[in-house]
């Protein structure tokens, strides 16, 4: 599919939602995502998906095999050895990212890989179905949704790579790109866009969000197995538990006409307390719905 067919066909959605739904009645997100049809969501990948176990709850966290298939096997083949269990976020900068898993460096990795080739974008020579937010984008040419993760693309749409919005989940390395291991963060405050394609982004918070926003700030770490703050009780592939240990998460489809009809929600606010309307929302202001 041409970008400019496929720019086309969504501001030809987009005209149709605005002529039903003008600015002052459109349609407030939480309509759109309490009145969306069940066609217009979709389960949660339980067999690419990751629960974070803290002391104050459970980290959901899907995984992006899409744009990074060797990250995302090598995050779960590490989880399923128990590596990350008794470990800890052993760095937490306000605004910016909570960095997790063995700063000592001294755990065996047991299957897993001692150094990953960098993902951090996905080439491909036909254009991947994207629902498109902003064609504009000052990162990227294009920036929308693949699959319900944010993602940017280059203007032949021959490259495409994960955006750092609040939730993103990524791989850290040092200044090697082939170096990333065990290490991981996740996004937890201003998007740090100037971060996309430098990294591998492969995964993105679904549920308990709230439980890394109240990690320890300085968490003191020393090197060991006996004294952690922030304390990563374990993490599991969720297919893995058994069905009754499950969360049964959807998420809208991006692809659907609700999750359309949200974006321009979110471009131009219909809540009577706005009084102007800026009809653009960048890509990071855009959250996929769950339930």
């Amino acid at each position: 599919m041409k970008k400019t067919i496929l720019l086309a066909s969504l501001t030809l959605m987009a005209s149709a939602m605005s002529v039903a739904h003008p600015t002052s009645i459109i349609r407030s997100p939480s309509v759109i995502v309490k009145e969306a049809p069940a066609a217009h969501w979709r389960s949660i990948d339980n067999d690419n998906t990751l629960y974070i176990k803290l002391d104050s709850g459970t980290v959901v966290v899907e995984l992006n095999p899409l744009l990074a298939p060797n990250h995302v096997k090598q995050l779960k083949t590490l989880a399923r050895s128990g590596f990350y269990d008794g470990l800890n976020f052993y760095r937490f900068v306000e605004g910016f990212v909570a960095q997790a898993g063995d700063l000592s460096e001294s755990k065996p990795i047991g299957q897993a890989l001692k150094s990953l080739k960098s993902e951090r974008i996905h080439f491909t020579k036909q254009p991947l179905n994207m629902t498109v937010v902003d064609p504009n984008d000052s990162y990227g040419a294009t920036t929308g949704f693949i699959n319900g993760f944010s993602v940017a693309t280059n203007q032949q749409q021959s490259q495409y790579w994960q955006t750092h919005c609040p939730g993103a989940f990524a791989m850290a390395r040092d200044n090697n790109p082939d170096s990333a291991s065990t290490e991981f963060y996740v996004v937890i405050g201003q998007a740090p866009r100037y971060l996309d394609r430098n990294l591998t982004v492969f995964g993105q918070v679904r549920q308990g969000f709230e439980h890394l926003q109240t990690l320890k700030r300085r968490p003191e770490t020393n090197g060991s197995t006996n004294i952690m703050d922030n304390q990563i009780i374990s993490i599991k592939v969720a297919s893995d538990l058994p069905l009754k240990d499950q969360v049964k998460l959807k998420i809208m489809t991006t692809l659907s006409s609700s999750f359309v009809e949200l974006i321009q929600s979110r471009m131009n606010r219909p809540e009577t307390f706005f009084i102007e309307r800026a009809n653009y929302v960048d890509i990071c202001g855009v959250t996929v719905p769950t339930k």
